[in-house]
């Protein structure tokens, strides 16, 4: 017989909410229709605080802690939505603007991208730290897809899908700070790779144009993330 999970009650923006013990405050808030911001978390995928946009402040504490990553606790006051936190979200937005070469007017994913609609609901109009501008390549090698290093903002979204869902591991991380870049295999070109499926999961979990599939327009680069819970659900039943 499984154990009985213990519910844990909490207050977020000053509603009383009660929750799993094993639930984290992301999924607490979304589950009572709280928005909070994310770019490297996504249903279905594990979780790694990378983005940071999800941080809340709660009582008690000085730090600011990642909501997707800090399980929920009794008697939790919490507070998602602040000036502190409006602006500390500002900063990282405009610095991940300032990494990489993001140019939403001419980008395949301009209207499509979480990155650029978290902008607009932040109200940012213009990013206040110098651009790094740097030349980045973008490889088309693959016959289907393309990866464009200009525009990731390294969610690992693509790395975890491939491994966690896919099994075929293609993606991953290489070099640390600003010299960070997800590669397939060992630094080949995607279209050398002899891992990958071609299943395209990684690009539909793409927040950004960093992936897209060659020959879509703009209108067409909407892209397909509801499959994950149910391949995630498919996969532990297989366990």
């Amino acid at each position: 017989m499984k154990p009985q999970v213990k519910i844990k009650t909490l207050s977020i923006d000053g509603r009383d909410i009660g929750a799993r013990e094993d639930e984290t405050i992301l999924e607490v808030a979304r589950e009572n229709g709280i928005a909070i911001p994310t770019l490297c978390w996504l249903e279905g995928l594990s979780t790694v605080g990378a983005c940071r946009l999800c941080m809340v402040e709660i009582e008690g504490s000085s730090r600011l802690l990642p909501a997707c990553t800090t399980h929920v606790e009794e008697g939790m006051r919490i507070a998602t939505d602040s000036e502190r936190l409006r602006r500390y979200r500002r900063q990282i937005v405009e610095l991940i603007f300032s990494e990489r070469n993001h140019v939403c007017s001419v980008c395949v994913s301009n209207g499509h991208c979480e990155l650029q609609s978290l902008a607009q609901a932040l109200g940012i109009v213009r990013v206040h730290v110098p651009y790094r501008y740097p030349r980045l390549d973008v490889d088309a090698s693959h016959p289907r897809f393309v990866v464009d290093h200009n525009r990731c903002i390294l969610c690992t979204r693509c790395v975890r899908v491939c491994d966690e869902v896919e099994g075929a591991h293609t993606w991953d991380v290489s070099g640390r700070g600003v010299d960070a870049r997800v590669i397939t295999d060992l630094a080949q070109p995607w279209g050398a790779s002899e891992s990958c499926t071609g299943c395209g999961k990684c690009v539909h979990v793409c927040p950004t144009g960093a992936l897209f599939e060659k020959g879509k327009s703009v209108a067409e680069m909407s892209k397909r993330r509801q499959f994950l819970p149910y391949l995630t659900l498919m996969r532990e039943e297989r366990r």
